[in-house]
């Protein structure tokens, strides 16, 4: 999206010209004062929304370094790793940490709806990374961040933009909404199906399946013809660590997109995910389904309902491994094949509509991140 933006009247000016960095601590009694207070891990990256936060009423703990009061409409810049683009505009008052900034508009010179989107501009990020120092505990310095130098318009001009960028922001807010609708619609179908129903005949999963553990071919290349070693992080993302050499194939576990796995070793353990063409990881195995009367994506939707169970059921301290007893002994509802492919079909649904609700969203921010390094 590229706007033909008249910036010939826009003046140059330092945050430290529009910004006041406001020092409100209290050591003593701000735990008193307040019940609400927000860690750094509660603020989501590139987002001004702050939707979690902790709260001492229900019975958590409060570090000893959470004595720096923020008011609702500021600014709060976490100083320590800020490459991590975590900066929130507050909508309360509560506690905070003090390597947290607290940073107030001037509003002789700002509008303060326009203004809260310069803190999630690349041009911001890039001042604020160039200027990290420490290498343990990587941070930058409230003078550093004061010295940041931008273009700003008018008041006048500042209201037009911030209401449309408020309203690019409001459609992202929106299809967030509707995301975590279908994942909590997804949530509750997992347990109305297996866990709600209590009437259906249950049967354990060893009667119905066969575990196959995968195992290292002796050749694997970086690059070159062959098919792809299916670790964990290709099925996820697609990106290819690894070929089997055709040499290799006749020692080696083929699979395929049908293919339920498991992730048998390590600290995500537990984890379903289905194939892809290649062949099988060490540390993946492969369920191979007995019996006709069982469809594979049913048996993978229940599977992923009971991923939890799984995942806490693990063994070995070192390296955790999936407990195959643990697999083999849980009970998989007995349904009909039409039952099945019709929970198959609205699990798939779901799915799908969480798919095209993913891809609007990173085209609503790509369009948002747009305009906002147009304006910043």
């Amino acid at each position: 999206m590229e706007m033909k933006i008249d910036k010939s009247n826009w003046k140059t000016v330092k945050l430290i010209d529009v910004f006041t960095k406001k020092e409100e601590n209290d050591k003593e009694n701000a735990r008193n004062r307040f019940d609400r207070f927000l860690k750094v891990s509660h603020m989501d990256a590139e987002s001004l929304h702050i939707k979690r936060w902790s709260s001492q009423e229900n019975g958590e703990e409060l570090n000893p370094y959470f004595y720096k009061i923020f008011r609702k409409g500021q600014i709060l810049f976490p100083t320590r790793n800020p490459h991590l683009r975590r900066t929130a505009l507050a909508s309360f008052d509560g506690i905070t940490g003090e390597k947290t900034l607290t940073l107030e508009p001037k509003e002789e010179h700002l509008v303060p709806e326009y203004i809260p989107f310069l803190f999630h501009s690349e041009s911001f990020y890039v001042h604020t990374t160039g200027a990290i120092i420490g290498s343990t505990n990587p941070h930058c310095r409230w003078r550093d961040v004061a010295n940041y130098e931008f273009l700003l318009p008018p008041k006048d001009q500042q209201a037009k933009l911030a209401e449309l960028l408020w309203a690019m922001d409001d459609v992202i807010e929106m299809e967030n909404k509707v995301l975590e609708k279908l994942k909590k619609d997804d949530l509750a179908y997992l347990k109305h199906y297996f866990y709600d129903d209590k009437t259906s005949e249950r049967i354990k999963l060893k009667h119905i399946v066969s575990i196959k553990k995968g195992r290292k071919p002796p050749v694997l290349l970086e690059e070159g013809e062959g098919l792809p070693y299916c670790t964990a992080k290709y099925l996820r993302t697609g990106e290819i660590d690894s070929i089997v050499p055709k040499g290799a194939w006749d020692k080696s576990i083929k699979i395929d997109e049908t293919d339920i796995l498991v992730l048998w070793d390590g600290s995500n353990a537990g984890e379903m995910l289905f194939g892809k063409n290649g062949f099988l990881a060490s540390t993946m195995c492969r369920l191979n389904i007995k019996q006709d009367d069982f469809l594979k994506e049913f048996v993978f939707q229940f599977l992923r309902f009971k991923t939890n169970d799984i995942k806490r059921a693990t063994v070995g301290s070192a390296i955790p491994h999936v407990d195959p007893g643990m697999i083999e002994n849980i009970e998989i509802p007995k349904l009909s094949v039409k039952n099945q492919k019709a929970i198959i079909d609205m699990f798939n649904s779901i799915k799908n509509n969480i798919s095209l609700i993913e891809t609007k969203i990173s085209s609503s921010k790509a369009l948002q991140k747009s305009l906002i390094n147009q304006v910043f």
